[in-house]
């Protein structure tokens, strides 16, 4: 006899799982049933059921976890000490003469 069911193990980051089964709740959806439904899909599309692409819009401080946030000073450290940053000042003429320029 098959069994109805069949677990699924996966690894997720604490606060991903935390803010996704918040959502769930509200909606009143069980976890299981949202695996069950993308597992579906998937079979449906034949493909994952959504886009996969990178952000095009920047994530703000309160958006990433630490270790995004700490990525980005480090690579912002680089640049600088390799003379590949620029001052805000400079930024900031630059971007009111594209502006004035159309």
């Amino acid at each position: 006899m098959a069994s109805k069911t069949s677990n699924v193990v996966a690894r997720v980051e604490p606060e991903v799982k935390a803010q996704a089964e918040e959502i769930m709740a509200e909606l009143g959806v069980p976890v299981s049933v949202v695996i069950n439904m993308l597992y579906k899909q998937i079979i449906l599309k034949k493909s994952i059921p959504f886009p996969l692409s990178l952000s095009s819009v920047p994530q703000t401080f309160d958006q990433m976890d630490k270790s995004t946030f700490d990525k980005i000073m480090q690579n912002g450290e680089r640049q600088a000490k390799n003379g590949e940053s620029f001052f805000a000042g400079e930024v900031f003429e630059e971007i009111e003469r594209e502006i004035k320029n159309g």
